[in-house]
């Protein structure tokens, strides 16, 4: 028979003090079968680990929390004993035999507690690095709360070069270490700073269901399937912009939501099935109104989290400028080397390939990476690896070393156009120019992708500089509101259906609707989409339009998904817009980290498996039985 509590005393013991601190307790629990066992109770701590300063000296202090470190000098044992606010050095001496008896037992990450006398340290023993450096506390009382077994990692910054599954696997362990617990805590004066701030421009926080309706237009969902109505399925929300607007025609006005949201998407570095956004929604605003709040909104996240002052306004580019000059729409204007059209150089080549590319109406881009003609081969590859992914056939280059061009291309060139090179992009010796000859679009992608590669090159050789705390805050606006899918025959929406085309672009709508812009923006940091937005369609037939005229929605189709959308509107909906940014990518920006992982308490690997607690798992019979579903697995190949 298993043992169960028949009884419990409680023995109360008073210290020097009469302080309720100085009181601790020890319970013995009688379990069934006579056996017994003292149990100690938790003493009331005086001061966190972080908190004695040299004036304490000759007081009394009770403290707990993990033993950060042993070390022993002679038989007296200094343990370093840590908590979430800091480190304080303990003495504990042989001579004090209740002490001593416990010694074996005080390892690393074990949970001890310790009622001593604080002392000022010698003057050579003093640790200017540390908050209680001056001070070290000689324990008079020890009490052993949980030996702890040998960590699979340690317990330090050179963790982060073990695996990181098996970090997650003892995540517990991973978030006690200093630097990860600051995370967390940058994360919660972030979510803080976004409340308070939020609540002074009058805003009122909402949440919205996470059981919502499936709307196969966009992200892979996450379906719920339900009990009570069998063969019917919830989606969890990839965000709440449906119901965003409904508050909107609801006379909210002003609303904001720390929302949870959900996509079936592969992951990566900055990409998690579950991820926290901050979802916004105004009414009556226009674009600039936006501006103006969100610029004050990133103020004051990076003035309570780190002390610094952002410059305001922000930068503005347009979609096109952006493509056009860094070969992507969310460029990092820490560096330059932008993209420069060479069309005029070779309007008249007898290289076929760049001549071909222009009568057929392409471009030929190209930008000089400063410094970077000592690449090496393998280098090379890579970026011209890297180049193919993205459709192009190889990647153009010409080399400056050494006051000579080299290049397999060269000999195509005649000495106008080479000359017109070397001014144009301002090659000097130890350059390389990367080409790009495709359609606009595809030209710019490709070298988009090569320039951020080549400025990785030169930060790896000390030639270039690009600082994580050098913020270069950027708006992106005037997107294309419609982008032409080939594969589907039919536009689709560059943003969401709710985009509102810009107003003097609305008759274009049936004419050419690749050339309506929207009203659509993008906040950029450092080459990091932090979050985009939009004013939103608020006239029920316009609304209707786009859905059934440009997209090419059918009507019964417009109706299941968002009929409720378009009744809605027809009861006074306002001129409205909102925008909605990654918390976790916000954080890990000012944390300085590389994946939004490292600032989620408890996240996914890149498989979707959360190694803690093992999940996703397998459902019971039971459980999918009751559901009305069943599992159906994929075959294995032979």
């Amino acid at each position: 028979m298993s043992n169960r509590i028949v009884g419990l005393r409680i023995f109360l013991r008073s210290g020097s003090s009469n302080s309720i601190f100085q009181q601790y307790a020890h319970i013995f629990v009688l379990v069934s079968g006579g056996q017994g066992v003292f149990i100690p109770a938790l003493m009331k701590r005086t001061h966190h680990c972080s908190q004695l300063r040299k004036s304490d000296a000759g007081s009394a202090a009770t403290l707990i929390g993990w033993v950060d470190s042993v070390r022993d000098h002679g038989g007296i044992l200094f343990v370093d004993l840590r908590d979430r606010e800091g480190l304080t050095q303990i003495v504990l001496d042989p001579a004090n035999t209740t002490l001593e008896a416990q010694f074996g037992s005080i390892k690393p990450e074990s949970v001890i507690e310790v009622t001593g006398n604080v002392q000022e340290r010698i003057e050579a023993a003093v640790n200017t690095n540390l908050a209680t450096g001056e001070i070290e506390v000689h324990a008079s009382e020890l009490m052993i709360h949980n030996v702890s077994k040998t960590p699979p990692f340690p317990m330090d910054d050179t963790a982060d070069k073990t695996s990181e599954d098996l970090r997650m696997t003892y995540r517990y362990l991973d978030l006690r270490r200093t630097s990860n617990l600051n995370l967390l805590r940058l994360r919660h004066k972030t979510s803080q700073a976004i409340r308070n701030y939020m609540d002074e421009e009058t805003f009122i926080e909402v949440e919205t269901p996470m059981l919502f309706k499936s709307t196969p237009e966009g992200a892979r969902e996450f379906l719920v399937p339900s009990r009570m109505n069998p063969g019917a399925f919830y989606a969890l929300p990839q965000s709440p912009q449906q119901y965003k607007q409904m508050l909107m025609v609801a006379g909210v006005e002003r609303y904001y939501q720390l929302a949870r949201c959900f996509r079936d998407e592969d992951l990566r570095a900055d990409r998690q099935p579950e991820f926290t956004q901050l979802d916004i929604e105004l009414s009556f605003i226009d674009r600039e109104d936006m501006y103006s709040l969100i610029e004050g909104l990133m103020k004051r996240i990076w003035k309570d989290t780190l002390g610094k002052e952002i410059e305001t306004p922000f930068l503005r580019m347009s979609y096109y400028d952006a493509m056009n000059r860094f070969g992507v729409d969310k460029p990092d204007m820490r560096f330059d080397m932008e993209l420069q059209d060479c069309a005029d150089i070779f309007a008249s080549s007898e290289f076929k390939v760049f001549k071909g590319t222009l009568d057929s109406g392409g471009s030929i881009k190209a930008f000089n990476a400063k410094g970077l003609a000592d690449l090496t081969q393998g280098e090379l590859r890579g970026l011209e690896d890297s180049a193919k992914s993205l459709g192009a056939k190889g990647l153009a280059f010409i080399k400056s070393v050494g006051g000579e061009w080299k290049s397999p291309i060269l000999k195509f060139f005649s000495d106008q156009e080479k000359a017109a090179i070397e001014e144009q992009l301002q090659v000097e010796d130890g350059d390389i120019v990367f080409f790009a000859a495709t359609e606009w679009e595809r030209a710019c992608t490709i070298l988009g992708r090569v320039r951020l590669e080549a400025a990785q090159l030169l930060v790896k050789r000390e030639k270039l500089t690009i600082s994580p705390t050098d913020y270069k805050f950027l708006w992106v606006i005037e997107f294309p509101l419609m982008l032409f899918d080939e594969e589907q025959g039919r536009y689709v929406s560059s943003h969401h259906p709710f985009t509102a085309p810009v107003v003097e672009d609305i008759p274009l709508l049936d004419s050419d609707p690749k050339k309506v812009r929207g009203q659509h923006y993008d906040l950029v940091l450092n080459g990091v989409e932090l979050g985009g937005g939009s004013i939103r369609i608020h006239q029920p037939e316009l609304q209707k339009k786009v859905f059934e005229d440009v997209l090419k929605i059918p009507a019964d189709v417009v109706e299941s998904r968002f009929g409720y959308m378009l009744k809605a509107f027809e009861y006074g909906a306002p001129p409205h817009g909102g925008i909605a940014f990654g918390l976790d990518r916000i954080c890990t920006i000012l944390g300085q980290r590389s994946s939004i992982r490292d600032v989620i308490a408890f996240p996914k690997n890149q498989k979707g498996q959360e190694m803690m607690t093992q999940s996703p798992g397998i459902a019971t019979e039971k459980q999918l039985r009751d559901l009305h579903v069943k599992a159906v697995l994929p075959k294995k190949e032979s």
